[in-house]
């Protein structure tokens, strides 16, 4: 079998698998949907005040997106990667043509279709519960799907060193919970110390949100930073899709060869 086909054989595994199980589709869709019901319709922003919503609705359009595209790869590869080695999956799998990469590939194919779904019910949502006015920019693809094949190499490294699925949780939510709120995303960089500055340049979600803010937003006067005389739009994206690759290949290096 050809490596196109292995890896398409193991997209409709995983594609299928994820439609089985009803919970996690029902929370991967409506978790989003809960936060901008909660933040956008009910408690609202206040443009003119200050506090945590002091934005225009449109500047927190990365934040919801964030939502689906971190904690989806962070749970589902970090407990499936740990499930697997609990099953003695991986000692299966070294005996198939099937590589450790095309695995995490096919894994991360079946994640950004997911929340490339999730993401157009976002984005319908927040036009229609908070009236924001954003720009539909074509690289917004683009974004979503570095994002995922990013956070899908983290995920793989978290369910890869976990001692259990449940470990694996754990970690992403420990991990995911600060990087959402930290990563100019709900917070503008101008409400947090000056010495953690420095500190939201290492998440990666930090150039996925100034991008998409940037894309999206682009009257936003914060939160839209790039590389110096490059469009913050394309800057964000560059330094996003280099994050992507290599923890892609660290987390397809991770994942054990044998259990």
């Amino acid at each position: 079998m050809s490596r196109l086909g292995r890896i398409r054989g193991q997209v409709n595994a995983d594609w299928r698998s994820f439609v089985r199980r009803r919970t996690a589709v029902f929370f991967t869709f409506f978790f989003p949907v809960i936060l901008i019901v909660i933040f956008g319709a009910l408690v609202r922003t206040d443009p003119t005040g200050g506090g945590l919503f002091a934005e225009q609705p449109a500047f927190y359009v990365p934040a919801y997106l964030a939502v689906v595209v971190l904690f989806t790869p962070f749970s589902r590869l970090g407990s499936e990667v740990a499930r697997h080695r609990e099953g003695n999956r991986f000692e299966k799998l070294a005996t198939t043509p099937l590589s450790r990469r095309e695995w995490l590939l096919a894994q991360t194919l079946v994640n950004a279709l997911i929340i490339c779904l999730a993401s157009v019910l976002i984005l319908a949502l927040v036009v229609a519960l908070t009236g924001a006015s954003i720009v539909y920019h074509p690289i917004l693809v683009a974004y979503i799907f570095a994002g995922v094949v990013c956070f899908c190499g983290i995920g793989a490294m978290l369910g890869s060193y976990a001692d259990s699925q449940d470990g694996a949780i754990a970690a992403s939510n420990a991990l995911g919970f600060p990087l959402l709120f930290l990563s100019e995303t709900f917070v503008s960089l101008e409400q947090l110390p000056g010495w953690f500055e420095p500190l939201v340049n290492f998440s990666p979600l930090t150039y996925f949100a100034r991008g998409v803010r940037a894309a999206t937003y682009p009257e936003a006067t914060t939160g839209t930073a790039g590389v110096a005389g490059l469009d913050p739009v394309v800057a964000n994206i560059v330094v996003l899709a280099v994050l992507g690759v290599v923890t892609f290949l660290l987390g397809a290096r991770s994942i054990p060869r044998t259990d």
